[in-house]
C-alpha cells in the first residue's frame, strides 16, 4: 500500500489528469475539419505531451 504521501501525489496526478482528459477534448472540438490553427494543434500536442508525462509518473508510483 503506498505511504500517505504517496497516495497524495496520486490523488494529485489523477486529477490533473481529468483537467488534461477535459482540455484535450475540448481542444479537439476546436480543431476545424481543414487549415488547422498551429496554435490551436501546438496546444494540443502540449497537453498531450503532459497528459503522457503524467501518465507515467503516476505508474512508477503505483509500482514502488
Amino acid at each position: 500500500m503506498p505511504k500517505k504521501k504517496d497516495q497524495d501525489k496520486i490523488d494529485e496526478l489523477k486529477k490533473r489528469m481529468v483537467e488534461l482528459e477535459t482540455l484535450i477534448r475540448e481542444t479537439k472540438s476546436r480543431l476545424p475539419a481543414h487549415s488547422t490553427k498551429p496554435p490551436v494543434m501546438m496546444d494540443l500536442l502540449d497537453y498531450e505531451d503532459e497528459y503522457d508525462a503524467v501518465l507515467k509518473k503516476l505508474n512508477t508510483l503505483k509500482n514502488k
